[in-house]
């Protein structure tokens, strides 16, 4: 089974975004700060990270540039409030693979 990460602060909207993948499928964990998401992201058991840029310890950037610094390969999907361009340019430089502004459909 397809396994996916999700890396948010706000507690709520990660159990309602795992509630979604579960039912499409996929099994998600949900954990609430940067340093956890690189945690779980090199652990090796998920096959995409979705996450947070505004988060406690790393930043949802800092957490991306960890994880590409050491070679770490999974698909990463920004999911941020932060809608400017140059929000936007930042995470894809980091390493991200995509990035989608909240609210989203």
């Amino acid at each position: 089974m397809i396994k996916v990460l999700l890396v948010d602060d706000d507690v709520e909207l990660a159990s309602m975004l795992r509630e979604y993948i579960e039912q499409e499928g996929f099994a998600a964990d949900a954990v609430h700060d940067g340093e956890a998401g690189v945690a779980g992201a090199l652990s090796g058991q998920y096959a995409i990270v979705v996450l947070d840029v505004m988060m406690p310890r790393l930043d949802g950037i800092e957490t991306t540039r960890a994880l590409r610094g050491v070679g770490n390969d999974v698909p990463i999907l920004v999911l941020t409030a932060r809608d400017a361009v140059g929000d936007r340019v930042e995470g894809l430089d980091a390493g991200a693979d995509d990035y989608l502004t909240k609210p989203f459909a």
